[in-house]
C-alpha cells in the first residue's frame, strides 16, 4: 500500500547557546530554538485574541509566549515573522475512528493496521488537527502506536487517545463488524472494561441507541451502569454514544462523563440541561458534520480544493457515482435526517447556553465521513448553531484537551508542546478561515499542511495552493 505523498517535512532550526526570556528573567538552554514573531494569538482558553504576540519554541516545547515588545530573541534562533497571521493552539477532534476505511469502502478486517492509522493521524495533522480521540473501534495496534507516541514526544502526526474497544450490548447497536466488543450481562461488562482498562484504554466508551427503533433492544441500563462503575474504579472516565433523550437523562443519573453525540430525537429541556451541568456531564462531541453529511446524497465540497486534496481521485469518483447516489436516496432513513441536524444544532445552542461543558468532535472515519476536513465542517456547523467563532475554537482546543487532562496541549501556554496552527485569515472573524492555513508545527515542527498534500497524484495535480 502506498503511503500518502505528503512530501519530506521540513525542519527549520539552529542551534542555540544561551537564552533570555521575558523582560526581566533569564536562563541558560540548549537546543533547538525558533522564534515565531508578531502574529495574533489565539491562545485556547477563551481569552480574547491577542495582538502582536510572539512565541519561542525549544526542542518542541513552548518555552516563552507574550507580547512582542517583551520578546528577548535567543542567539542564533531561527526565526519567522508572522505579520498579518493568527497562531492558535492545533485542533483536537474528540471523536474520531482510525483505520476502518480505503476511500469509502469500510471492513476493519481488511484495512485495520498501524500503517493505516499512522497514516491518517498525519491527514489529521495535515488539516491542522494535532490531537484525536479515537473512540472505540480500535484494534489492539492503537496502544502500541500510542506508546510510541508517548515515549518519542516529538512526532509528526496527531497525537492520539483511545477508547479501544468500546462496550456493545450483544445483539444491540454499535461497535464494528470484525472487532469483538459485546457484553451480554452485567459482569461481562464489568470484566470487559478492566480488559481495556489493563491494555492501557485512555477512557471507555459505551454505545447506547437502537437505528431509529431498527433494533429491538438498547443497552440495558444495567450494563450502562456496570460499565461507568468499573470505568471510574479504574479511573477511567465514561463516554456514551447516544440518540434519544431519556436515554441521556438516565445515563446522566448514573455519572456518566461525556455524551459523544447530541440528543437527536427531540429538543432537551431545562431539566436534562441542568442535571448536566449539576453532575458534570459533559456534551464532548456533537457530532454536527456526521448529521449534516447524512443529508447529501452528494457531499457538497467533493470538488472543494481543501477537500479532494486529502482524498484520490478515486475516491472523488465513487462520492459521485450515480447508484451510490440512488441508494442513499432511498435510503428509509435519509428523509429523517434533516429533523435529526437541526435537533443537534438547537440542543448544542441549549446546552451552551445553559453551561453545560460542551467540546468538538466529529464522529469522522467511516465512510464518507473524512479525516480532517469534517473538523473544519464541525466548526462552522458550530456557529450556524448559534456559538460564536471564539467559543467554537475554545471547544476544539482549551475544552476538549480538559477532558483527557492532556495538559501538554490544548492551550498555547509555556511548558507545552508546540502543536500550533497558523492561518493566514482571522477564524475569530469568520471561522471558516480555519481553513487559511498558513502551517501547522508538531511539537514544534513543520509538518506538510494539507495545501502541500495531493493525495495518490504527482506532485502540482491539484492545482495551486489556495489557503
Amino acid at each position: 500500500m502506498r503511503p500518502l505523498p505528503f512530501g519530506q517535512y521540513r525542519r527549520s532550526a539552529m542551534r542555540g547557546a544561551a537564552i533570555a526570556l521575558g523582560m526581566c528573567c533569564a536562563a541558560a538552554v540548549h537546543g533547538e530554538t525558533v522564534v515565531l514573531e508578531h502574529f495574533t494569538l489565539i491562545d485556547g482558553t477563551g481569552r480574547p485574541a491577542q495582538r502582536d504576540q510572539s512565541l519561542v519554541m525549544e526542542d518542541g516545547r513552548i518555552a516563552w509566549v507574550g507580547p512582542a515588545a517583551g520578546l528577548r530573541k535567543p542567539a542564533g534562533a531561527a526565526a519567522e515573522d508572522l505579520r498579518g497571521k493568527y497562531l492558535m493552539p492545533g485542533i483536537i477532534d474528540s471523536h474520531v475512528h482510525l483505520g476502518l476505511v480505503e476511500g469509502i469502502d469500510q471492513n476493519f478486517g481488511k484495512y485495520y493496521d498501524r500503517q493505516r492509522v499512522e497514516r491518517q493521524l498525519r491527514l489529521y495533522a495535515a488539516y491542522g488537527v494535532t490531537s484525536v480521540y479515537t473512540l472505540g473501534t480500535d484494534g489492539d495496534a492503537i496502544h502500541d502506536v500510542i506508546a510510541d507516541q508517548r515515549r518519542i514526544g516529538r512526532i509528526d502526526m496527531a497525537r492520539a487517545f483511545t477508547a479501544g474497544r468500546g462496550v456493545v450490548f450483544k445483539g444491540s447497536y454499535g461497535g464494528v463488524a470484525g472487532l469483538e466488543q459485546s457484553v451480554a450481562t452485567p459482569a461481562e461488562a464489568v470484566a470487559m472494561v478492566d480488559r481495556e482498562v489493563a491494555k492501557g484504554d485512555d477512557f471507555i466508551k459505551l454505545w447506547m441507541d437502537d437505528e431509529f427503533e431498527t433494533i429491538s433492544q438498547r443497552m440495558p441500563y444495567s450494563i450502562s451502569k456496570a460499565v461507568i462503575d468499573t470505568a471510574h474504579k479504574d479511573g477511567r472516565k465514561a463516554a456514551a454514544h447516544i440518540f434519544y433523550y431519556d436515554n441521556a437523562a438516565e445515563l446522566t443519573g448514573e455519572g456518566i462523563d461525556a455524551f459523544m453525540h447530541q440528543v437527536r430525537d427531540r429538543a432537551v429541556d431545562p431539566a436534562l440541561v441542568s442535571a448536566m451541568k449539576a453532575r458534570g456531564t459533559w456534551q464532548l462531541a456533537s457530532t454536527l458534520s456526521r448529521e449534516a453529511s447524512f443529508t447529501y446524497k452528494l457531499l457538497p465540497f467533493v470538488d472543494d480544493p481543501f477537500f479532494s486534496r486529502g482524498v484520490s481521485p478515486a475516491t472523488i469518483a465513487a462520492l459521485k457515482a450515480p447508484d451510490r447516489q440512488q441508494k442513499l436516496a432511498a435510503s428509509p432513513t435519509f428523509p429523517k435526517y434533516p429533523e435529526v441536524l437541526r435537533n443537534a444544532m438547537a440542543n448544542l445552542a441549549s446546552q451552551a447556553k445553559g453551561g453545560v461543558t460542551y467540546g468538538m468532535g466529529t464522529d469522522s472515519g467511516p465512510s464518507g465521513r473524512f479525516p480532517g476536513y469534517f473538523a473544519h465542517w464541525e466548526l462552522e456547523l458550530m456557529v450556524k448553531a448559534g456559538l460564536t467563532p471564539l467559543q467554537a475554537l475554545t471547544a476544539a482546543t482549551g475544552t476538549n484537551a480538559k477532558f483527557m487532562a492532556a495538559s501538554e496541549a490544548g492551550t498555547v501556554e509555556k511548558g507545552k508542546w508546540a502543536d500550533l496552527l497558523v492561518l493566514d485569515r482571522d477564524p475569530v472573524a469568520d471561522i471558516r478561515n480555519t481553513r487559511a492555513i498558513r502551517s501547522v508545527y508538531v511539537a514544534g515542527r513543520k509538518v506538510p499542511t494539507i495545501w502541500q498534500t495531493c493525495v495518490d497524484r504527482p506532485e502540482g495535480a491539484c492545482g495551486p495552493a489556495r489557503p
